[in-house]
């Protein structure tokens, strides 16, 4: 059971015009939030927006380069970075020590008024220290430290841990859970995690959202875990990496949706207005000019005073029309962006029974890949399973034609688009635009309003170098060129990495109506679920045996997972 908090009315949580750079790139501008007490908040959004540094600010551990952060929970904070901060010569003990310290320091406290009550006849004002000391312990379920420590270690799957194991002797997926389970045993009133999803398996995920939804205090992690997102959070802060803003929806992962797609009705709407106000104005200033034109003509406006008054009152309206017109070509809005769309060769588009588009016979890759045979068909659907290491990226680069095998046949008459899960280690420094444009006919400008149509960039990027933009722009870059270049077999290796959380819903429609082939690896619950089509799983390298045979076909493409 978790702790109780019952100083909750005293804690608070807000950030007022708070803002954050580092060197001349601005994370965070003058930012604005509050989190009340009890909430449960996820923080969302691209890689490289500003997700960690808005929960180091938060944690204390930077300060904003201005404004004001105000964090006070009666009952601590747990702050849970991305790294364990120890050594390697420390141990689990160590780890659970320090994490437990405030605990520690206040059980010494209790022990010292203690042998100094029963020295001699206390007085009123010791007891009353000695009140608080137990108040205070109580209030943070002290007593139950050390179950809640057992209770985090065999939730997070480290009950085989001895505490004298050191650091160095674990792997990095068991130092993250060391890390979850040492924050999550001191009881914090305010629990600040980033990414605590990450290195747990299934039974993990689901003992962390069942505990965390019981926590009485409350929570702000960051996560791109749309399934913990809809499980335990009850408020979105999406942080835009464009803008440099933080945006609050409530209602938790279904209201943050909802809003979405209300604030892309309005904006549909707004243009529509746009483009009406933009006709009936052009209109006018046309009808104005030919009333004008024809009072010069007409005898019957008569001379003198009267017919200068009418052509002054008429001038006067059609420079009116004339400036209201220029100013909506000066700020025009735009229609929002077309849904994104995966597009096949026409003569491949939900062809099948004309032979597979890939085939591989006997494929061998070192000790990463042993393959007796796959086929993929035109339109079929795989996904490609299995533990860290067992192969799948090995096999994706192999369908993809970026890796030969060692070993085996590999027959291919598909145009391949391939999305890689790493992105390169030394990006290119050529323009945002011209790697877009790489390998097209013409000049990158030519292609400047096919990019800016997806939705993906503003004009103001197109210039900047690939070397210089945040992970989360690489990977919409990828897509971009994705997206733009007809595949008859798309071939995805983590396609939901990195990218904001609207943009994953839009890839997963997008390959929802796509037509051609695609073979995916993902470890996102959400793409998983939704899936539909063969699994393939892979332990060390080879195939696990099924009901089925590794086959991917058109038909095994519209039959449900199972």
């Amino acid at each position: 059971m978790a702790p109780t908090h019952p100083r909750r009315d005293r804690a608070q949580l807000t950030m007022k015009d708070v803002s954050k750079a580092y060197g001349d790139r601005s994370v965070l501008d003058q930012v604005t939030l509050t989190v009340r007490p009890g909430e449960k908040a996820a923080v969302i959004g691209e890689n490289g927006s500003g997700k960690s540094t808005l929960l180091r600010l938060l944690a204390g551990a930077e300060r904003p380069d201005s404004g004001e952060i105000t964090v006070r929970f009666p009952g601590s904070t747990g702050y849970l970075p991305q790294t364990l901060a120890l050594g390697p010569a420390d141990t689990v003990q160590d780890a659970v020590d320090a994490a437990l310290a405030e605990l520690r320091t206040l059980e010494l406290a209790i022990r010292a008024a203690e042998e100094a009550l029963s020295a001699g006849e206390p007085t009123e004002a010791e007891l009353a220290a000695y009140g608080d000391l137990l108040t205070a312990y109580e209030e943070r379920d002290g007593y139950r430290a050390d179950a809640r420590t057992e209770a985090a270690l065999h939730g997070l799957g480290l009950a085989h841990l001895t505490r004298d194991r050191t650091l160095a002797t674990l792997s990095g997926g068991e130092q993250s859970r060391l890390a979850l389970a040492c924050v999550l045993a001191a009881a914090p009133e305010l629990l600040l995690l980033d990414e605590p999803t990450n290195h747990l398996d299934v039974r993990a995920v689901n003992w962390l959202e069942e505990h965390l939804r019981a926590h009485r205090g409350t929570v702000v992690a960051i996560t791109h875990d749309r399934a913990f997102l809809e499980r335990v959070t009850s408020v979105i802060l999406e942080v835009d990496r464009d803008l440099r803003t933080v945006t609050r929806y409530g209602d938790g992962w279904d209201g943050y949706r909802t809003a979405k797609a209300a604030a892309r009705r309005r904006w549909a709407q707004e243009h529509q207005e746009y483009l009406g106000d933009l006709a009936r104005t052009a209109e006018l200033v046309e009808a104005a000019g030919q009333r004008l034109a024809a009072t010069g003509k007409d005898p019957k406006q008569g001379f003198g005073k009267h017919r200068r008054s009418h052509e002054t009152k008429l001038s006067g309206q059609v420079r009116a029309a004339r400036t209201r017109l220029e100013a909506l070509h000066r700020s025009p809005v735009p229609a929002p962006p077309e849904p994104l769309a995966f597009t096949c060769r026409p003569a491949l588009a939900g062809e099948s029974g004309s032979g597979p588009l890939v085939e591989l016979e006997g494929v061998s890759v070192g000790d990463r890949l042993h393959l007796p045979a796959l086929r993929v068909e035109p339109g079929a659907r795989l996904l490609v399973t299995g533990d860290n290491g067992a192969g799948k990226t090995t096999l994706l680069r192999v369908l993809a034609g970026e890796l030969a095998p060692d070993t085996g046949t590999v027959r291919r008459r598909a145009r391949v688009g391939h999305l890689p899960q790493e992105l390169p280690v030394r990006p290119t420094r050529r323009t945002l635009l011209a790697t877009f444009a790489a390998g097209r006919p013409g000049f990158p400008d030519e292609y400047a309003d096919e990019l800016l149509e997806l939705g993906l960039f503003r004009p103001e990027d197109l210039g900047v170098p690939v070397a210089s933009l945040s992970i989360g722009q690489q990977r919409r870059l990828a897509l971009a060129r994705l997206v733009t270049r007809p595949a008859d077999l798309l071939v995805l290796d983590e396609p939901t990495n990195h990218i904001a959380l609207s943009l994953v819903e839009e890839v997963e429609a997008a390959l929802a109506r796509y037509p051609g082939a695609v073979v995916a690896v993902s470890h996102d619950r959400s793409f998983r679920a939704r899936f539909t089509g063969d699994v393939l799983e892979l332990r060390a390298g080879r195939p696990v045996p099924g009901p089925e045979p590794a086959y991917a076909s058109g038909e095994a493409a519209a039959s449900p997972r199972t």
